[in-house]
């Protein structure tokens, strides 16, 4: 895994410096996205691994899934390099890379919550302001619902991970009584 996103960093890089160039950070994101679930598809893996399908072969698919989303020189020009350099199995982790470029340009990121029972939007809305403050970027939420933490909350924003779930303060609990 290590391996893969180290070979796909340069691709997203390039990607990203296109896109950010051209103003298109979005356009790109879908369209990565569009293509890292195209080759997440195992018929989609068949054809891209087969050597009686051609690389244009392959473009052409890709394309048709893609639609307007693969409608400039430059997202075509991006494909035909990955699909020449057989690295189109590697488009979600380029996909991803991009997205974490993405989020550091526009000083945005995306926390994952898991809480015991549903937020309100107004918890949503503290939760999103408190690590805006603490982060200074601006955040979205996912929010998940785990009913085994017993209550509190889990919330993970990049390397930060806050554990005020109360099924974690028992088990820190747990860990200094023994």
């Amino acid at each position: 895994m290590a391996e893969a996103i180290t070979i796909a960093r340069p691709y997203a890089t390039a990607a990203f410096a296109i896109a950010n160039e051209k103003n298109e950070l979005k356009a790109w994101s879908d369209l990565l996205a569009v293509l890292s679930q195209c080759v997440a598809d195992p018929k989609m893996q068949s054809i891209i691994t087969s050597p009686a399908v051609s690389n244009e072969q392959v473009i052409t698919v890709f394309a048709d899934v893609a639609g307007e989303l693969l409608s400039g020189s430059d997202a075509q020009n991006f494909l035909a390099l990955l699909a020449e350099n057989n690295r189109l199995q590697l488009l979600d982790e380029i996909a991803v890379i991009f997205e974490e470029l993405r989020e550091e340009a526009e000083q945005v990121m995306t926390a994952d919550v898991t809480s015991a029972r549903e937020l309100t939007s107004e918890q949503q809305d503290n939760i999103a302001a408190a690590l805006k403050k603490r982060l200074g970027r601006t955040v979205t939420l996912n929010v998940d619902v785990d009913d085994s933490l017993l209550g509190g909350a889990i919330i993970r924003a990049g390397d930060l991970i806050i554990d005020g779930s109360a099924l974690g303060k028992l088990n820190r609990l747990a860990t200094a009584i023994s």
